[in-house]
């Protein structure tokens, strides 16, 4: 046999090994809704809250929604348009993650993370104020990152990527820094709908948010957020790049799951009647039994040999 066959023969076998990766298996996505509503029906008729979805199968092309058109409160979700914004203008040479930003008493806010602790002085990368945001979804990290971008450019990046309904208002634990006080007093931090913050991760899973690069680098540090509360909370050994975020009322997550297909979740909750700051609490609970029905409706990727 030439060399010429031989290889062709090589190649042919290989895919004949890979097809099953090459063709992603299509989940039941009719039992899967009824199993994803009855679960929300259940929670929504007994008052406990209001929940949308969107989940979307970047391979195979299947999608399903639930009040995915709606607007709900962010959270700490809209710290991945931010993280999205910087690398933007990261690209643009407007600002380098090498950056030092120096930590003054007055930049210091409550709630979540750790530079809230550190002492006034102290010198961060705008780099490592990206990886705190992101990861421990640090409220500090997150102004001084602002304060840098400016929240408008936040709102323009969220626009020209096709997610007008995207924006942050304000800084953490800063209300009297919003640019949009209506909005502010209404959702809080940010407000989105779930069909735009699964388009986004969707973009970041085809390297269309700013780069391949930036977006790949981006989901390599969503893949370390240490919040595993919620759709997490069932699922192992599966690459998650998420990012959640909560208040009193509010539970939310978006996670691009890596099975045998790629597929995006995001899940919106407000209204919550349970406002405990427990890990039980009845909306983490939901949304960890949404995210195992998810997980569950696909087969995960072949372990390697």
């Amino acid at each position: 046999m030439s060399v010429a066959r031989a290889l062709l023969a090589a190649a042919l076998l290989a895919v004949g090994a890979g097809g099953a990766d090459a063709q992603p298996a299509r989940a039941d996505t009719a039992a899967l809704r009824r199993t994803l509503d009855a679960l929300v029906d259940r929670y929504e008729r007994a008052g406990r809250g209001v929940v949308g979805y969107a989940v979307r199968n970047l391979d195979t092309g299947e999608r399903l929604d639930r009040r995915a058109a709606e607007t709900f409160p962010t959270a700490s979700l809209i710290k991945v348009p931010i993280l999205v914004t910087l690398h933007d203008l990261v690209g643009k040479g407007m600002i380098a993650l090498d950056d030092p930003i120096t930590i003054l008493r007055i930049d210091q806010v409550p709630g979540a993370g750790q530079l809230q602790f550190l002492h006034p002085g102290v010198t961060v990368t705008v780099g490592d104020a990206a990886r705190l945001m992101t990861t421990i979804s640090d409220n500090t990290a997150t102004n001084l990152l602002l304060d840098r971008i400016a929240i408008r450019r936040v709102w323009e990046k969220m626009e020209a990527l096709g997610l007008p309904h995207t924006k942050v208002h304000s800084k953490t634990f800063q209300r009297f820094t919003s640019v949009a006080m209506d909005s502010s007093a209404k959702y809080g931090l940010g407000v989105t709908t779930a069909d735009e913050m699964a388009t986004l991760f969707a973009r970041l899973a085809a390297g269309t948010a700013v780069s391949p690069a930036a977006d790949s680098a981006m989901l390599a540090v969503l893949a370390d957020n240490e919040d595993r509360l919620l759709l997490q909370r069932h699922v192992d050994g599966v690459r998650a790049p998420h990012k959640t975020g909560a208040t009193d009322s509010v539970r939310t997550e978006c996670t691009l799951w890596e099975l045998q297909s790629r597929v995006v979740a995001c899940v919106l909750t407000k209204e919550n009647k349970d406002t405990r700051w427990i890990a039980d609490s009845e909306p983490q609970l939901l949304m960890a039994e949404l995210g195992r029905a998810i997980v569950g409706a696909w087969p995960r990727r072949a372990p390697r040999s």
